[in-house]
């Protein structure tokens, strides 16, 4: 982490909260432009910024994305061992339909399982699953209607 971290967070986060989440990207400036307005659109903030890497922070949570010098492969599998995707709470259905097509409008994502969307998760979730152009792949679900 960069020396200009802060360490205090704006809420209290609960016991076993999750802290942060840190994801090696093979591209910074590709992850950026992925995800920067993203998770800016589910309030996220820019947390930290450093030569290899930008955090975003939602409440007493952040995801940290780094192009490491020790990255081994070039391109993230979500089908193998280890982290298969990231899923966000969305107000909506129609911000779900809105971030959606946002995403797949030349903002470098992928609408997976389109042939089940928007309940590929099943008849009682209304969802978007989605993959970035280094094979991450994202949930956006709504809150029960």
């Amino acid at each position: 982490m960069p020396a200009s971290a802060s360490d205090t967070a704006p809420h209290q986060a609960p016991h076993g909260g999750l802290h942060h989440v840190e994801i090696w990207v093979p591209d910074l400036l590709r992850a950026i432009e992925d995800w920067a307005w993203l998770l800016e659109s589910l309030d996220y903030s820019l947390y930290q910024t450093w030569d290899n890497g930008r955090s975003w922070r939602h409440h007493s949570t952040y995801l940290v994305f780094e192009q490491s010098p020790d990255l081994t492969q070039p391109h993230h599998d979500r089908c193998a061992p280890g982290l298969n995707h990231l899923a966000f709470h969305v107000a909506t259905r129609a911000d779900v339909d809105t971030l959606t097509d946002k995403a797949t409008s030349g903002a470098g994502w992928t609408l997976l399982f389109a042939e089940r969307h928007p309940h590929a998760g099943g008849s009682q979730q209304y969802a978007a699953y989605l993959a970035n152009r280094d094979g991450f792949e994202i949930e956006l679900i709504a809150a029960a209607p």
